[in-house]
């Protein structure tokens, strides 16, 4: 299968003409995609300036944040140069410079051999430059030999199942914690009129919230890779269908799951590992043991049925593993019933 990821890389060294032209072509560039098509700019990142002005009408009806700047997008012209400076050079095409400007960057992890760069994105964060390159490769994908199942919640980020060990694992609840704190931050900042402070602070907050999600989303794709499984997640679409409260949607709305999902997939297609996405229909109000219909209250679930209580996150998770399992993917169609039929009964 072809995978993908984005690797980080920092413009290193940027010398005062190169800065100076590469200063001018990116505010060129924010300013084509804020109106004013008659400024000068280079030919391809005016066709990509118009690809991307498409794509954000498609996103929302063409409207522009006044002030944002939004990320330069770059062709596949990433480069091994092996200087002592660094092992990686970029093209940065200026208009009225022949041939751009090359730039040596330091990447936060090593491109791989046999991956093909494609298009990169250039972002300025306060005084530094940053290249998000975009990486693809051919990569075998496994037979697995078990279902590794991600429940996903506000209590905790994600809860995993695995159909190899069916004890559960329970892991980011410091996001909500994270999520809490800078709400309140907010809050605070907002009654002093603040406003300036408020923005500041919203960045942080995605800097630490992408820690975690990148930290968390390592340890799962880890449990994948050992276990040699198959990732199964509910669709995100289903998350709030049976949730309910003007303050848990709230919470609900701040989490980041489109962004976890993306970080697991990555991840796991890299390693080869296959991620699939399931209905998360009834998978909450159903009980694992029994199938009937059970009562979720808080962070438990009670079934009348067969008077079992679980914790409801486990419970959710199960019944995400076990709609891949029935359905069977590969190897997993041949898991064997025994290690399912007796589940664990946690609480916490």
């Amino acid at each position: 299968m072809l995978a993908r990821k984005v690797i980080k890389a920092k413009i290193l060294e940027l010398r005062r003409v190169k800065s100076i032209l590469l200063e001018r072509e990116y505010c060129s560039y924010q300013r084509y995609l804020h109106g004013e098509k008659a400024i000068q700019l280079y030919s391809a990142t005016r066709q990509q300036a118009d690809r991307y002005l498409r794509k954000l009408r498609d996103q929302n009806g063409g409207l522009m944040k006044n002030q944002k700047e939004y990320p330069l997008i770059l062709r596949n012209d990433v480069y091994k140069a092996n200087t002592k400076l660094t092992p990686y050079w970029i093209r940065i095409p200026v208009a009225g410079h022949r041939g751009g400007i090359n730039v040596p960057v330091g990447v936060s992890s090593e491109i791989p051999d046999g991956a093909k760069t494609r298009e990169a994105k250039l972002i300025r964060k306060g005084k530094d430059w940053y290249v998000y390159i975009t990486v693809e490769k051919e990569i075998r994908e496994r037979q697995p030999s078990s279902v590794l199942a991600i429940d996903l919640g506000v209590h905790h980020l994600a809860t995993t199942l695995n159909s190899a060990d069916t004890h559960p694992r329970f892991y980011g609840k410091e996001l909500r914690e994270n999520q809490a704190h800078f709400y309140k931050l907010r809050k605070e900042l907002q009654k002093k009129g603040a406003y300036g402070t408020v923005k500041k602070v919203a960045d942080h907050e995605r800097r630490t919230t992408d820690a975690i999600l990148h930290k968390v989303s390592k340890k799962i794709v880890g449990e994948a890779d050992r276990c040699n499984s198959v990732i199964v997640m509910g669709k995100l679409a289903g998350i709030r269908a049976d949730r309910r409260g003007r303050s848990w949607n709230r919470r609900l709305s701040n989490f980041p799951f489109y962004r976890f999902h993306q970080f697991i997939k990555y991840k796991a297609e890299w390693l080869g590992i296959k991620v699939v996405q399931v209905s998360e229909a009834y998978t909450s109000q159903t009980c694992h043991n029994c199938n009937s219909k059970g009562l979720r209250v808080g962070g438990r679930f009670q079934c009348d049925s067969c008077g079992h209580e679980y914790n409801a996150d486990y419970n959710g998770a199960y019944n995400i593993m076990m709609k891949l399992v029935k359905r069977g993917i590969g190897q997993c169609s041949i898991l064997g019933a025994a290690s399912l039929t007796q589940p664990v009964n946690p609480i916490g």
